[in-house]
């Protein structure tokens, strides 16, 4: 995105149209990003103090306030490259009955929060569309429903973009912490203190292959973007044909 914005504004010109809008997808990006990765710490918290654990409520993280998530370099992050993160809410697994368990359940909540606002957009993003279609305004919109548009495909992506990351089943992302419910005790407790080192590796790895072209998220959420597409357009064209038929 930000990126995207300075090679657009370096290619065309940064007073064309294409730059013009370039900056418009920047700005709408920042409150999703925002609401994005406080929805996914919120949930975590969320999730986990219903299975027992309060420490996230003791320490006011069970809000949308983004003062209480944000961590600055995870934000710039997604906003340059498309993954990022916020700071992790704080989880003692002592708390649950089952610990493994709790900090899977836990773990995956953030993950799907992202995936339920990904399909509510797309879900928005596809009813304007289809309104528009039959208001025959399709093909000459008003500014603000273009906005509009973009906003919701940019949640679409974006929210996608974060669920996917965090489910990369290397620790410490989320997806690690259903892999670890299988894992015997004593390599559990091993894999447990290489935490931090293997995700700054895979973080890395992504780094590299991005510049030599290679985005596995971008094209995993692109996938799944047009999947959707093609799932929401089957009913919504039949309804059109049965309309204008």
């Amino acid at each position: 995105m930000l990126l995207n914005l300075i090679q657009t504004g370096i290619t065309y010109g940064f007073e064309g149209e294409s730059f013009k809008w370039a900056l418009i997808s920047v700005l709408l990006s920042l409150p999703i990003i925002m609401l994005s990765l406080c929805v996914h710490e919120t949930a975590h918290g969320w999730v986990a103090y219903k299975l027992g654990d309060p420490t996230a409520k003791d320490l006011g993280r069970l809000t949308l306030n983004p003062l209480k998530h944000l961590n600055p370099i995870g934000f710039l992050a997604m906003l340059t490259i498309g993954i990022g993160w916020a700071n992790p809410v704080p989880i003692h697994a002592r708390n649950f009955k089952n610990p493994r368990v709790g900090m899977a359940l836990s773990g995956i909540a953030g993950p799907v929060s992202n995936l339920l606002m990904a399909l509510i957009s797309h879900t928005l993003y596809m009813l304007t569309a289809f309104f528009l279609v039959l208001a025959g305004a399709a093909q000459n919109p008003h500014v603000a429903v273009e906005v509009l548009l973009i906003f919701l495909d940019l949640a679409t992506y974006l929210n996608l973009a974060l669920a996917l990351f965090n489910l990369i089943p290397v620790p410490p992302f989320d997806g690690s912490r259903f892999i670890y419910i299988f894992l015997p005790t004593k390599l559990y407790f091993k894999v447990m203190q290489y935490e931090r080192y293997t995700g700054i590796v895979l973080i890395v790895i992504l780094l590299v292959l991005s510049r030599m072209g290679i985005h596995p998220i971008d094209t995993a959420v692109r996938f799944i973007m047009d999947l959707l597409r093609l799932v929401f357009s089957i009913p919504l064209d039949y309804i059109l044909t049965l309309i204008f038929a």
